[in-house]
């Protein structure tokens, strides 16, 4: 037994995780979630890819998704369709400033509904999408 829980740890310390200014922010994110869904658990990231990969009639009345500037490889860089400029990869694992910053986050996801969903995306959309992007 105690050889399987070694497993698990190791393999648990090589996950990507949110650093402390961003769980506060994914905390706050999950209280904001439950008070408007009190069946509310926590994020799926199987749901933020969803949300991540749907096009939508967005800005300018293109059909989008986030994958349209960020492309469907997170690890590597997007482009904005709007002014051409060379994003650079969502992917924790592929750019370590990437969800470092919870203002940073929070613009560029409030932005970004606009742009995809012209709205901006509830609590538990935010946490899924940011629980997809953790995942590559």
């Amino acid at each position: 037994m105690k050889k399987y829980l070694w497993i698990i740890c190791i393999c648990s310390l090589g996950a990507a995780t949110f650093n402390q200014e961003m769980q506060a922010y994914i905390e706050s994110l999950k209280t904001e979630a439950k008070s408007h869904d009190s069946g509310f658990v926590d994020f799926s990231a199987s749901e933020g890819q969803r949300i991540f990969t749907t096009k939508n009639i967005g800005r300018d009345n293109q059909k989008l998704s986030c994958e349209s500037c960020h492309s469907s490889n997170l690890q590597q860089n997007g482009r904005n369709v709007f002014t051409g400029k060379v994003l650079p990869p969502l992917a924790p694992s592929a750019n370590a400033e990437s969800l470092r910053d919870p203002k940073q986050v929070q613009k560029w996801l409030k932005r970004n509904f606009k742009d995809v969903y012209l709205r901006e995306g509830s609590a538990k959309e935010k946490g899924d999408v940011l629980y997809y992007i953790l995942t590559k």
